[in-house]
């Protein structure tokens, strides 16, 4: 219930700023998918702190590709769930994008916290990359628990998706516009 200030009151413009730090030092919710799924960062990464994690042991390499951008994904077999994209955390890496995505085939199979996945991801621009990712995980997945082959086809994350920005031709604009034509 929210108190009401009255104008003679003199500690309102302290009430005022006091109730607006409160505001500044709540957590950030960040919106993951259009599903409006949300969680807090520290929760989902509480057991994973230190940039630091070691990728040691057996592991399952696999390459995903999306438009120009590639994904060399190694899922390592006992590891705690963390994700490093290029020496950095995933959701670092991927802040500007829709960086849950990456975690889609781990959580349909329900392997989220079973492996620790490293990946090395080149051309393209963040999107590509992100989508590149998401397949390479769900190849490495396939290769670990193939009873799993269903659920991945069914969510199309084992199709490779083979769109790609179509060549400008000469005599035209771009790929297909052409310039005005003219009777005369």
């Amino acid at each position: 219930m929210e108190k009401k200030i009255h104008k003679d009151d003199k500690k309102a413009p302290v009430k005022i700023v006091k109730k607006v730090k409160e505001l500044k030092e709540e957590k950030p919710v960040k919106v993951i998918n259009s599903e409006e799924e949300s969680y807090d960062e520290e929760e989902v990464f509480e057991d994973i702190k230190d940039e630091n994690i070691e990728f040691i042991g057996k592991y399952i390499e696999t390459i995903g590709r999306r438009k120009t951008a590639t994904a060399r994904v190694r899922l390592f077999q006992k590891g705690k769930g963390a994700i490093m994209v290029n020496g950095v955390k995933f959701n670092k890496y991927f802040a500007d994008c829709n960086f849950g995505a990456c975690q889609q085939p781990l959580k349909l199979t329900g392997h989220t916290r079973d492996f620790n996945i490293s990946v090395i991801t080149s051309g393209g621009g963040k999107n590509g990359q992100l989508d590149a990712v998401r397949h390479g995980i769900a190849r490495a997945i396939l290769e670990t628990d193939p009873e799993s082959r269903p659920v991945l086809k069914t969510a199309g994350f084992l199709t490779r998706d083979r769109r790609k920005v179509e060549r400008k031709k000469p005599g035209l604009r771009k790929a297909r516009k052409a310039p005005q034509w003219s009777k005369r």
